[in-house]
């Protein structure tokens, strides 16, 4: 189930003079997520990852104790040797502006790689346009990634699909020991990435082109995955299985 809720019940990150929350997702339900709200990816999916992405499968993505627990799995299933989840909003609910935040405590291991993230509606990838809310690799574990990828014209005009990415990081000691709030607040001229009350990472959308057309002036759908392994989730450690990523809401806020 999902609720529009009211600012004063809510332990929001946000400044609530500030902002107003227009749609919340607080996984207070049990069992599985709301079909009118979400949709699961099923099978492999992107970037080499070694799981195998189920659907509608409570050992993999359920809602249990007020939060969605997203399990990745040592099994063999579907000619996989892993299993997990990745649930996104894509042709339900859309985001266009405003502050996204979403609450969430990430796993622990080698070869785990959660992730909150956004894609444009329209196109495909990298013209729709990527917003990297958070994205976490042991490879680096004190460290948590924002960034934004988008197809240049200059260099789509010299062969290929133009991709171009910006990104910053923050070192945040063990984010995997606690619940931390990974956000976006994001308006027609600039996103502004935020850990917990920290800003650190400001992306001006003008770099990614002038007017309409610009892909980060267009509405994005959310997507909420634990990949196990790939192109940069690296070597895997077998002896974290299960794994759990544990998010305890979604929230979008627009201006007063």
């Amino acid at each position: 189930m999902w609720a529009v809720l009211s600012v004063p019940l809510l332990a929001a990150a946000a400044d609530a003079g500030k902002w107003k929350l227009a749609w919340s997702e607080e996984f207070n339900g049990r069992g599985l997520v709301d079909g009118a709200v979400w949709n699961y990816e099923k099978g492999f999916i992107r970037n080499k990852e070694a799981q195998y992405y189920t659907a509608e499968r409570p050992e993999n993505v359920v809602m249990r104790g007020g939060n969605l627990v997203i399990t990745a799995r040592k099994e063999a299933y579907e000619n996989a040797g892993y299993t997990s989840g990745s649930i996104n909003t894509k042709g339900k609910k859309a985001f266009h502006y405003g502050r996204i935040e979403v609450r969430a405590k990430l796993p622990t291991g080698q070869g785990n790689w959660p992730a909150v993230w956004m894609m444009g509606v329209e196109g495909g990838w990298p013209r729709c346009g990527e917003i990297d809310i958070m994205e976490h690799v042991w490879a680096h574990p004190n460290t948590v990634h924002a960034n934004v990828h988008w197809s240049d014209q200059a260099k789509r005009e010299q062969g290929g699909n133009g991709h171009t990415s910006k990104g910053s990081k923050i070192e945040n000691q063990k984010p995997d020991a606690a619940f931390h709030v990974y956000a976006v607040e994001w308006d027609e001229n600039e996103m502004k990435f935020f850990l917990d009350d920290t800003l650190y990472f400001t992306f001006d959308i003008n770099l990614a082109g002038e007017g309409a057309e610009n892909p980060f002036r267009k509405p994005h759908y959310l997507l909420l995955n634990l990949a196990i392994g790939g192109s940069w989730g690296g070597a895997i450690d077998d002896s974290i299985f299960p794994c759990e990523y544990l998010i305890d809401y979604v929230r979008h806020y627009t201006r007063k």
